[in-house]
């Protein structure tokens, strides 16, 4: 877009490298076509989170899509935004039949600038949930697993890099914390779940790689003999179906910077042997830019070499695996300044071909930051360290009585009364404490009409005034009738056993008499439910009124005959019902 583009080194020198190393500019011309509009410059084509919710929710809406299908919250963000995760394959009609179904697990976006990686997917999703026959077959061999968006946050916000925690979330793979990357700490305990019903066959974390041109591969060398270029064999057959990917492009150096990343985490702990980082560039291939039609025919030429791959005869990775032995042991020879022919009878094993690879920097050079340092994350972290676990209600119980009985013995302990000096004692002694407040010695103070009882009591932590009440129902007690133990003819007022100075409950002695107490009477004073009403008299025929009124000829009784050809008006009150017309049988039966 716009005319006049040029990218120049400037005279600006970068502080974060040493020697001669200076910054560049881009610079290039565009005029506006509308006056008042408003107008966006990216640095690749937009695709935001809303665009990904639409494109979901085309595919949901679709009766055929749906049925092989599956979406579901993979987890939530820290910015409460929701991960998805997509399930697509044919539903088998047999457990054995889907066990047998191989694992495709496909990720992209998790560094939010790099829009050109949701294209790629874009491409990849509207291929596997086609209607061509490749489509299909794979479907039919395959179970694939994809997050088409892992850092929904960075991208809403506009982070280019970093997470909302400002961390790069492909450098915590390695040991996630759940609370800081639920998105990573997500895709991590699927695949380990995966694995355990079903062998993952390939995982792809989809990239935009900011430095280098055309279409590319990161992956993991493997050394045992028996696996030796395996790794290499899938990026060198996406490189035989486009000319946009570029298999001389592709490094599987381990570095330990990169230790954190999802492709060595995947293939370490894992153990997934074909654990890929794909990256497309910002710019384009064979002096051509690309544009969003080239990125999503990527995701079509990845699922055409994985059924190359997985192919059931074998010939297709015979054929590319002695084509890469040639190439590597090309390199070596010119490395060591011989023939490819010295070389010949030499196994892959003696071959240290990782000294052959340069360093795979670029977009994907950043090293590991650490923790998340936000402070609300700390004081969560903090707060679930610190936090005690509950104790059971027994405990919980036996606590507060020890602590009840600690201050019941703070409060029964007496003053200790200061020894006095003797004789011939040394002057020298301790300097006497001060005296109590005076609000402590009234509180503290007992008259001599106080009975010593009372002060036992109060001793042990009976208050005064509920003391003065006891005395005074007691009282009252022993006013009452007595009653005498059998065989004992004397009387005596009932003494309080239940209120004794030591508060324990006692047998009463032999000869004791204790009061008798009456049984409380209960009289309910309102029924509780309201009485039913009176059940209403039953119907009688009708009769003549008792006070008839005035001009009114009361007929004579009719004969049965008569009766058949009168009408009643009768009405029910208890039933609510009214019948207008009665007819009276000589049968006694009533009809409409």
């Amino acid at each position: 877009m716009g005319h006049n583009i040029h990218y120049y080194k400037n005279n600006i020198r970068r502080k974060d490298c040493k020697g001669e190393r200076y910054q560049y500019s881009l610079t290039w011309q565009f005029q506006f076509p509308y006056n008042g509009d408003v107008c966006y410059f990216s640095h690749c084509y937009p695709y935001s989170y809303t665009d990904l919710q639409k494109d979901l929710l085309e595919i949901a809406n679709d009766a055929v899509k749906s049925q092989y299908v599956k979406q579901r919250i993979l987890c939530h963000s820290l910015g409460g935004n929701m991960v998805h995760l997509l399930t697509v394959t044919t539903p088998s009609t047999h457990l054995t039949e889907a066990k047998q179904k191989r694992a495709v697990v496909v990720t992209a976006r998790v560094h939010p600038g790099e829009t050109n990686s949701s294209y790629m997917m874009r491409g990849f999703i509207n291929f596997i949930t086609g209607s061509s026959p490749d489509a299909k077959v794979l479907r039919d061999n395959f179970v694939f697993k994809i997050v088409p968006m892992l850092n929904p946050d960075g991208v809403i916000v506009g982070n280019y890099r970093s997470s909302l925690a400002a961390r790069d979330l492909n450098r915590n793979y390695k040991n996630p914390i759940k609370d800081a990357y639920p998105s990573i700490w997500s895709v991590k305990a699927m695949i380990r779940r995966m694995l355990t019903e079903r062998e993952v066959v390939l995982y792809c974390d989809l990239h935009g790689h900011s430095r280098k041109m055309n279409v590319f591969m990161y992956g993991c060398e493997n050394k045992e003999p028996s696996l030796r270029l395996q790794e290499r064999v899938f990026p060198n057959m996406m490189s035989r179906n486009t000319s946009k990917f570029k298999y001389s492009s592709c490094r599987f150096k381990v570095q330990k910077k990169k230790e954190g990343t999802g492709r060595i985490v995947m293939w370490q702990q894992m153990g997934i042997l074909n654990s890929f980082t794909m990256e497309a560039t910002f710019a384009g291939y064979n002096n051509v830019h690309f544009n969003s039609n080239d990125l999503e025919d990527m995701g079509y030429h990845f699922c055409d070499t994985l059924l190359d791959y997985c192919d059931p005869d074998p010939s297709k990775v015979e054929h590319v695996l002695a084509n890469l032995t040639r190439i590597v042991k090309a390199q070596y020879a010119a490395k060591i300044g011989k023939s490819i022919e010295d070389l010949k009878d030499l196994p892959l094993e003696d071959l240290d071909i990782s000294d052959l690879e340069s360093s795979d920097g670029g977009s994907d050079s950043s090293v590991s930051d650490g923790p998340p340092k936000l402070p609300l994350l700390r004081k969560k972290c903090a707060s679930l360290q610190s936090k005690k676990k509950y104790k059971t209600r027994k405990e919980r119980n036996q606590i507060h009585r020890q602590s009840k009985r600690r201050n019941s013995k703070q409060t029964s302990e007496p003053a200790k009364s200061k020894p006095q000096s003797v004789a011939g004692e040394s002057s020298t002694t301790k300097e006497e404490k001060p005296a109590k407040p005076k609000q402590l010695e009234r509180r503290c103070s007992v008259s001599s009409a106080e009975s010593p009882s009372t002060l036992a009591k109060q001793a042990h932590g009976i208050p005064k005034h509920a003391q003065e009440r006891v005395e005074e129902r007691q009282a009252k007690v022993n006013k009452g009738p007595t009653q005498v133990y059998p065989n004992i003819g004397e009387t005596s007022p009932a003494p309080n056993y239940l209120l004794s100075e030591d508060r324990t409950e006692h047998t009463p002695p032999v000869g004791a008499i204790i009061p008798q107490r009456r049984a409380p009477t209960w009289v309910r004073r309102t029924p509780r439910h309201p009485a039913p009403p009176p059940p209403p008299p039953p119907p009688s025929q009708p009769s003549t009124p008792a006070n008839p009124p005035r001009n009114v000829n009361i007929p004579a009784p009719l004969s049965s005959k008569q009766i058949q050809n009168i009408n009643y008006y009768y009405h029910i009150p208890t039933l609510g019902l009214t019948f207008s017309t009665l007819k009276v049988t000589p049968h006694l039966r009533l009809s409409h």
